[in-house]
């Protein structure tokens, strides 16, 4: 693989914007692309960027990333895709969660800190991970052209890296540890909630000094200048999209009558998941078919599960995990209305990979969704987040108008097609990545660069690393 990179790229070869062909590190603390967005992304990205005729290695930790496989021939430029894993402890894996490591397992400091910072309930990962990088990438100089950082920002990608540095974030943290904050019932929750995010503080310490930032929609840019205090000349939208090919029509799959699908995470709050389940309560009075399939894990306990069992539905929601992607399109396919019914969103994909489907789009104003499921009764039934009554509104006008429905899911999937494909996200990617690539050339040698000041400069990389220590430590320390 080494061999490899050191190959890739020559100067007689071009990538699909007639530029030389980047050597490109995608780094992702979390890659699973089957429980949450950071994996999506990853794997998406990284294909089209191969396919636009560039050299990616994604360098992950556990969950490992999936990638695609690309034909020698396919694509532009015979890009390359590879997975480097970069090992944690997995103190979160399945089925014992939040385990104690054995003796043997320990292979360095990093891992002691790991360790320390769960027993003291925090959240280890995006720290831990950005240590090893570090680490790695610094073994490895020379061999990339841009790191590309899906969300750590840890310490550890502070200073000199070997290559420039370009970081996507997706929304802020920030917002979820609050939406938390707001759904805690005590407070021993609430303290709960503030240790599990210290990390956040890192995030916006970190965020502050990167040259280049790239997110996915305008109310994410907006929230990263407000929330981590990023300058906003430092942000750029890159909006992300849909696998339209796998996402697409099949009118061979039948529509079941009542079927509503969304993809949730039950036990996450700005998810909405409650009050969906609420809305489906009031929608069966009026359609006594509806039913609701959640593609996602079933919660024991908790306000969802406790909302079904309130309204007497336990039989009319059904929650699925662990399937393909090809049965995750068919289960979208065969719904009469998808649902985002989430209080925030930073982009929202399960709602554009609704949309490529046909399938008509009941979908919340909270976040980014706006942005990416159009306009009421357009492209979406839009209602305001946080509102049952509203959200059964919307699902009972779908279930009881076949034109609206075809109307809505005709142009849906033509916004998407329009705005929201993996193939206009990379080429906005690569964009960035030049323009980072330009400012590292002209940035002057020897001294403390203008727009990266203090001591995470790229010129000042041991002190970076012994104050990335100092704070590790303080980190794994504090309490709240």
């Amino acid at each position: 693989m080494t061999a490899e990179a050191s190959r890739a790229g020559s100067p007689t070869d071009f990538a699909a914007d007639g530029g030389r062909p980047l050597r490109i590190a995608l780094l992702t603390y979390k890659g699973n692309p089957f429980c949450g967005g950071q994996g999506v992304y990853v794997r998406h990205l990284s294909r089209e960027l191969a396919r636009l005729g560039h050299q990616v290695e994604v360098i992950g930790a556990q969950p490992y990333p999936i990638l695609d496989t690309l034909d020698e021939g396919d694509g532009h430029g015979g890009g390359r895709l590879s997975l480097t894993k970069l090992p944690s402890l997995d103190l979160y894996r399945q089925p014992d969660p939040f385990r104690t490591p054995k003796r043997d397992e320990y292979r360095d400091w990093i891992d002691v800190l790991e360790v320390a910072t769960m027993w003291t309930g925090g959240f280890p990962e995006p720290l831990t991970f950005s240590l090893r990088a570090r680490r790695h990438l610094r073994a490895r100089r020379g061999e990339f052209d841009i790191i590309h950082d899906n969300q750590t920002l840890g310490y550890g990608l502070l200073g000199d890296l070997g290559a420039p540095l370009v970081t996507t974030i997706h929304h802020p943290i920030t917002v979820d540890r609050q939406l938390e904050l707001d759904a805690a019932d005590s407070r021993a929750r609430r303290l709960s909630v503030r240790r599990w995010y210290a990390f956040t503080r890192m995030q916006k310490r970190v965020a502050r000094r990167l040259p280049s930032v790239l997110t996915v929609s305008g109310t994410s840019r907006q929230e990263i200048v407000e929330h981590l205090g990023v300058r906003e000349d430092r942000i750029h939208v890159v909006h992300i999209g849909a696998d339209t090919d796998l996402f697409s029509p099949d009118p061979a799959v039948p529509q079941v009558p009542g079927r509503i699908v969304t993809t949730s995470s039950a036990d996450v709050p700005l998810k909405g998941l409650v009050f969906l389940v609420e809305a489906l309560a009031k929608v069966r009075t009026e359609h006594p078919e509806a039913h609701l399939v959640v593609v996602g894990k079933r919660p024991e306990d908790g306000p969802v599960a406790q909302a079904i069992e309130r309204y007497g539905i336990e039989g009319a929601v059904e929650f699925v995990k662990g399937i393909s992607d090809a049965e995750l399109v068919d289960l979208i396919r065969s719904a009469q209305v998808a649902c985002v019914p989430s209080l925030y969103e930073g982009f929202s994909l399960p709602a554009a990979e609704a949309m490529a489907t046909g399938t008509p789009l009941v979908a919340t104003t909270g976040g980014a969704i706006p942005e990416v499921a159009g306009r009421d009764g357009e492209t979406c039934v839009a209602v305001p987040p946080g509102d049952a009554g509203a959200l059964a509104a919307g699902l009972s006008r779908l279930l009881g108008d076949p034109e609206l429905r075809a109307r809505l899911g005709a142009a849906g999937r033509e916004r998407v097609l329009r705005h929201f494909t993996w193939a206009r996200a990379a080429e906005g990617t690569v964009a960035r990545y030049r323009e980072a690539l330009a400012r590292d050339r002209r940035r002057p040698r020897g001294g403390t660069p203008a727009t990266d000041p203090g001591p995470y400069s790229s010129t000042a990389p041991d002190r970076a690393v012994r104050q990335a220590s100092v704070e590790a430590d303080y980190e794994s320390r504090a309490t709240c």
